[in-house]
Parts: structure tokens; C-alpha cells; sequence
């Protein structure tokens, strides 16, 4: 066998490892599933559990900037950034008209472990959640949201 068919034959067997490999590592999805529940008392807040729908491209908002001060971010007009495509799940608020309220938080558990679970079957897989809070600052305030982000991969 000469060199060259030798030196044809292994690049034939790299491309066909190459292209074997590529078709065998599937693609990766990343969802986020987010979860606001409200501490205003007595009913006023809005808790839900929001699941978009929408597939975006994140190239059509974003700018670069060259020298650190000019931006072209005011060619992004907010209005694009909406999404009409999501699933809302209604939630309680922790707080009743005399302060925690447990039930409504025991409540909220059993549907947002309904939601994972159910995510869970879909063969999605919880990657790591990450939360945050804004509280009541006092009786002027009246406002508040806990805020749960589940990052889901498959």
C-alpha cells in the first residue's frame, strides 16, 4: 500500500470519528422556570410561576461597544424584548391580612413541586436555583416579591 492511500484512508477514518462524534453528543437546551411570590398581605400581590414559550435569539438585542462609552443600545427598542408566548400558574401570597401564612405557603410548595415534577417527566434536568428577595421596607412600602429562578438542562 502506497503512502498516499495510507495517508487517505486515516483521514478518511478522522473525519468519519469526527463526524460520528458530532451526531452522538446531542444538543444541550437550558430552560428557566421562575417563580414570584409576592409578600404583600392580604390578596393584593400577583405570585405566579412563569414558563416561556418563546424561543429568542439574545443577538438581536444585544450592541458592542468599541471604546467603552459609545453605545448603539438605543437601536434596541424595548418593545421587541416581549415575549406573548408563556404559561402562568397562579400562586398564593405569603403573607394573609394577620401576617405568614403557612397554608398559602404549603399550597405553593405542592404546585411548584407539580411544575418540577412535571418538567422532570418532559426529561428535563435541574441544573441549580438561584433566589432573591425584596422585602417590605416598612409601613410606607407595601411591597414585596421573593423571587425563585430554577435553571432546568436536557
Amino acid at each position: 500500500m502506497s503512502k498516499k492511500n495510507l495517508i487517505a484512508i486515516l483521514a478518511f477514518f478522522i473525519a468519519f470519528a469526527g463526524k460520528a462524534q458530532e451526531s452522538s453528543s446531542p444538543k444541550k437546551e437550558f430552560k428557566i422556570i421562575t417563580v414570584v411570590e409576592s409578600i404583600v398581605p392580604m390578596g393584593l400581590g400577583r405570585s405566579r410561576i412563569i414558563d416561556s414559550k418563546a424561543e429568542v435569539d439574545a443577538s438581536f438585542f444585544t450592541t458592542e461597544r468599541t471604546d467603552g462609552k459609545k453605545s448603539e443600545m438605543k437601536e434596541v427598542d424595548r418593545k421587541d424584548l416581549r415575549v406573548d408566548e408563556m404559561e402562568e400558574t397562579k400562586l398564593l401570597n405569603f403573607f394573609s391580612a394577620t401576617g405568614i401564612n403557612f397554608q398559602n405557603i404549603a399550597s405553593n410548595d405542592a404546585v411548584i413541586s407539580s411544575k418540577v415534577n412535571a418538567m422532570l417527566i418532559e426529561g428535563w434536568t435541574l441544573a441549580f436555583v438561584t433566589s432573591g428577595v425584596e422585602s417590605d421596607a416598612g409601613t410606607a412600602d407595601g411591597q414585596g416579591i421573593f423571587i425563585t429562578r430554577m435553571f432546568f438542562t436536557r
